[in-house]
């Protein structure tokens, strides 16, 4: 058991990642980190990350996935292998006509994944 976060060094993303540590710390569960970008992440947002994690107290596992495949599927994947009590997203706030079509990883998220799924938005202000 654990909670699955989604993970990508944008402002959603870097929220979802705060809330799950949180939680986990809270719940003194482990967490387990999906971070996944096409082109691998900057050595520098890799090194935010990675301090984050450590600093955190928190038991983790950072899965890094690069490379050619589809976020939605690393991430139920995980959830799936894990038993995940939880998967966490971050959801960028979109048009009206935007919120009609969530996007695609989120979507696919929300209705596959076989626990519950947190969305979480990045504060704007």
């Amino acid at each position: 058991m654990g909670i699955v976060v989604g993970y990508r060094a944008t402002p959603e993303g870097k929220a979802a990642l705060k809330y799950a540590l949180e939680l986990a710390a809270e719940k003194a569960t482990r967490l387990i980190v999906v971070s996944a970008n096409r082109k691998g992440p900057s050595p520098a947002d890799n090194q935010e990350l990675q301090d984050l994690l450590n600093g955190s107290g928190v038991d983790h596992e950072l899965m890094e996935i690069v490379g050619d495949y589809d976020p939605a599927e690393e991430i139920l994947e995980a959830a799936s292998e894990q038993n995940a009590e939880l998967v966490v997203i971050g959801m960028r706030r979109r048009t009206p006509v935007g919120k009609l079509f969530m996007g695609s990883t989120a979507q696919r998220i929300l209705l596959e994944a076989e626990c519950p799924v947190l969305a979480i938005k990045a504060n704007r202000h």
